[in-house]
């Protein structure tokens, strides 16, 4: 089962994810962000306290495909716009096979997936060439995970709105 909630920063699709991945066991928990610096890191050590210890985290900013093979239970990916982003910013021509490999890895993992991303076309176009081509990457890579979820879920102020 591969769940993909999206929306805007802060709306809500983190906590709606959680709840959302309900009682199955084991949990895991992807974080893609890297600390960099120390407000990252304090968010991180914020965000492990308020999951509590029933969730394992892994921290990954690059190979999600390899874990998501072997996981079981359920998966929570917070977030796909930030691991596109590390990717982007690593190798930006290795962005569409990455993408690919990600989704072949969702359509055969064993575990409940539900993974986050955000809809960072919504906003301004950016101004720099970078950032445009990254939001394309992003809009791509959210029709390629949406395509092949079971379920869809747009989250608006906290609310969710079904969309598949």
């Amino acid at each position: 089962m591969i769940t993909l909630i999206t929306g805007g920063a802060r709306s809500g699709k983190t906590r709606h994810a959680l709840v959302y991945a309900g009682s199955k066991e084991p949990k895991t928990y992807i974080a893609t962000s890297e600390g960099l610096d120390d407000e990252m890191r304090e968010r991180a050590a914020r965000h492990r306290a308020e999951r509590g210890a029933q969730w394992d985290t892994i921290e990954e900013a690059y190979d999600l495909p390899e874990h998501l093979r072997r996981l079981h239970g359920v998966v929570v990916i917070d977030c796909l716009t930030v691991w596109l982003s590390n990717w982007v910013l690593r190798a930006e021509d290795q962005a569409g096979k990455q993408i690919e490999l990600l989704c072949r890895a969702l359509r055969v993992a064993e575990a409940d997936v539900v993974a986050i991303t955000n809809e960072v076309g919504w906003a301004i176009v950016p101004d720099n060439a970078l950032a445009r081509r990254f939001r394309d990457h992003s809009g791509l890579m959210n029709q390629r995970v949406a395509e092949i979820a079971d379920h869809v879920l747009l989250m608006i102020c906290g609310i969710p709105l079904q969309v598949k």
